[in-house]
């Protein structure tokens, strides 16, 4: 065979395996990236309480699996058909499933709450709520149940006798639901004491609060729904803290010490139930005192620590108690620069400074038996991991994880074994076991899903930002048939805002399906993430105060000049696409920064910061009365005149996070304009459009970025 045949062949057989390449849809791009193209992952995995057994779920979730950490030989511990039959249930799967002990876990079966012993297999129902109860929360012996009902709060007693913790009339207080409108690490408004004998609660008096009117379409003629909002600037809600001892059968409460408005936020009990320590920060967010009160009588003992910065102080984590023989505790501070752990004593007292990292710690994941070892969850030196660390009391700080990359940590009971699954640029996902030696044994490694498919590439890679110091990171996903030598367009997918971060060293490098499938359209999909995102730390993010969109656009523009200085990129095709405060990113540089973009697609945008809610707003912008300048500046209504490219609004129709009136506000300011726009709502969705209705978001917002940038 001469040398010409070869060649031919070989070309033939290139081209027949290219042809036999799967095409994604753009429904499984927006709906199967988790599920059709998810990697094998160890799904729900948990250590049994006080052994060395873990379980997981295989199956669809219809068959939970154990192992022993020292064999990792697995078993079927119990089926759903079996589960099912002893609790005379028709769970569809294990998801919510707690563990009780080592022999003992529940199950909720649509507001029924079944214990199921693993060794008798034998089950009986321990609780019930109804329909209208919500937020249920077991204490930690999993025998009283609490939740609330409408406005008020109430629990379940061992007997399964409801119980009244409060009963206000007046609808504008509210007990026992999370408050702040879920900022400062809020999401939860009930916590039971450590040996249960206390319930402790969140309650909010927002009477004085806003109305903030919904439309139901659903109902004829249509329904008013309002909801409370507090705008910046305006009245907020006032918290306290209550607290029920059930020996008693009465609250005490606990007021702000400072304005009737501060924030009472990151609510812990130490661990001999004599204290409740809350963090309270003044509504400025500029000055956070950690306060501790008598549980008995609700009386203030002292203030811990205080915090005060002029951009903003921003709790997010409780105290952590690492021993429960001990009311010593773990503090989170960004006051270094970079968040940090911080060991005091009940009295006030700086124990040690655990960690002095110059990276953000996340998370506490969990801590020996002793308490003399705490396991964490930071960034490493590249902000786009998440790593798995411990340090001991004395600050000796050790790196668990071995691979690079975004790591779920779960650490045994003990502290003795370690649960490690992640993912990074070239691995789809890998769960790991490693013992207290560090030794490590792979349990699963999952094969790329998207094999078989045709399916571009992404390329990190780090640009200077605006002020010519700061590296920020890319990524710049290209076709699968790229080639070099065309000219392609681009769009720009951006968020920019605080506590979001969108490159990350995960697999397919935190970018969402869709885009690749837009690549595959013949498009560059490309996203920086500027100053003022997450996981760089504190100055990094706080850049961007008292002026949101500035530093955030002069970065983006950054990230223009770069694509443009691409030989392969059509300088002239640049789209523009984000939702939320990437909303606001897409609507501020169509309108500042004219003829940059050529098209651009706003989902859910901010307009102008004074119609958005009081505790996310006055963190970055203060308040108009403080700050008109920076207000006016960052209003997009201003700029309506300037646009010269295409642009479509959308907007949920029921959105209580981004009210509409941000978004009619500005079409109305365009018809005044005489500036022609495209707006799309999105008929009694929130804040964001999922479920099936998802694709149709998606088709729309992609084909009129390809239909608009020709």
């Amino acid at each position: 065979m001469n040398r010409k045949i070869i060649l031919f062949f070989s070309l033939f057989i290139a081209l027949g395996s290219q042809a036999q390449l799967k095409k994604i849809t753009i429904d499984e791009s927006v709906l199967q990236q988790n599920r059709k193209f998810g990697a094998d992952k160890m799904t729900g995995f948990q250590w049994i309480p006080n052994t060395n057994k873990y379980v997981y779920y295989a199956e669809a979730w219809t068959k939970m699996l154990t192992a022993s950490s020292s064999d990792a030989k697995t078993t079927e511990l119990v089926s759903l058909a079996d589960l099912n039959t002893a609790l005379g249930t028709k769970l569809k799967n294990f998801a919510g499933l707690e563990w009780i002990d080592a022999s003992n876990f529940i199950v909720n079966d649509g507001g029924k709450y079944y214990s199921y012993n693993v060794a008798s297999k034998l089950g009986k129902l321990i609780q019930q709520s109804t329909d209208t109860q919500e937020n249920q929360t077991f204490d930690n012996a999993k025998i009283n149940l609490a939740f609330t009902e409408e406005n008020n709060l109430y629990f379940y007693n061992r007997n399964q006798e409801k119980i009244t913790v409060t009963k206000e009339t007046n609808k504008g207080i509210v007990s026992g639901q999370s408050i702040a409108r879920n900022e400062f690490g809020i999401n939860n408004g009930i916590f039971w004491s450590p040996k249960n004998h206390f319930l402790a609660f969140y309650q909010k008096d927002q009477s004085e609060v806003a109305d903030y009117p919904l439309l139901d379409i659903n109902e004829t003629p249509g329904k008013l729904v309002s909801i409370k909002y507090p705008m910046i600037g305006q009245k907020s809600e006032k918290p306290r803290v209550g607290i029920y001892n059930l020996a008693t059968a009465k609250t005490i409460f606990i007021a702000p010490k400072g304005g009737l408005d501060d924030y009472l936020t990151n609510l812990s009990w130490t661990p001999d139930e004599k204290y409740v320590l809350v963090a309270e920060l003044n509504r400025a967010q500029n000055d956070m005192h950690l306060n501790i009160y008598d549980a008995q009588t609700g009386a203030f003992v002292r203030t811990i620590l205080n915090e005060q910065n002029p951009n903003w102080v921003e709790p997010e984590h409780e105290a952590y108690f690492p021993n429960a023989a001990s009311n010593n505790f773990v503090w989170f501070s960004e006051k270094d620069g970079y968040q940090n752990l911080y060991y005091y004593s009940i009295e006030g007292k700086l124990i040690k400074q655990l960690t002095a990292n110059k990276f953000p710690t996340r998370e506490i994941i969990g801590t020996n038996t002793a308490g003399t070892e705490i396991f964490f969850k930071a960034t490493g030196e590249n902000g786009m991991n998440m790593l798995g660390y411990k340090v001991d009391l004395k600050g000796k700080q050790t790196l668990i994880t071995k691979d690079l990359g975004v790591h779920n940590v779960i650490v045994s009971s003990d502290g003795n074994w370690i649960f490690d699954e992640y993912s990074n640029h070239s691995t789809p996902s890998k769960s790991l076991l490693y013992d207290k030696n560090q030794k490590a044994t792979t349990l699963l490694e999952s094969k790329n899903k998207y094999e078989g498919y045709e399916m571009g590439t992404a390329e990190i890679k780090t640009i200077k930002a605006a002020d010519g110091t700061t590296d920020l990171y890319t990524r710049l996903i290209k076709p699968s048939n790229f080639d070099p030598s065309k000219k392609y367009p681009v769009l720009v997918y951006v968020y920019g805002g605080p506590h979001a971060q969108l490159v990350t060293n995960s697999f397919l490098d935190g970018a969402n399906l869709w885009m690749y499938w837009m690549a595959e359209q013949g498009y560059l999909v490309f996203t920086l993430d500027n100053r003022g995102s997450d996981n760089r730390g504190f100055a990094f993010e706080s850049v961007i105060h008292g002026h949101l969109g500035v530093n955030e656009m002069d970065d983006q523009l950054k990230g223009v000049e770069y694509l443009k200085s691409l030989p392969y990129v059509d300088a002239n095709r640049l789209a523009v696409h984000g939702w939320s405060f990437g909303g606001f990113m897409t609507t501020s540089l169509m309108l500042r920064k004219p003829d940059t973009f050529k098209v651009g697609v706003a989902g859910g945008p901010v307009t102008d910061w004074k119609w958005y809610e009081v505790m996310y707003g006055e963190r970055y912008m203060d308040t108009p009365a403080e700050n008109q300048k920076g207000f006016d500046e960052a209003s997009t209504l201003n700029y309506v005149n300037n646009l010269t490219g295409k642009l479509l609004l959308i907007h949920g129709t029921s959105d209580d996070t981004v009210v509409m009136q941000h978004n009619l506000a500005l079409v109305k300011k365009f018809i005044e304009a005489q500036k022609q726009v495209d707006f799309f709502p999105y008929p009694m969705h929130k804040h964001n459009v999922q479920g099936k209705d998802r694709v149709h978001l998606m088709t729309k917002v992609l084909n009129y970025i390809i239909d608009n940038n020709k």
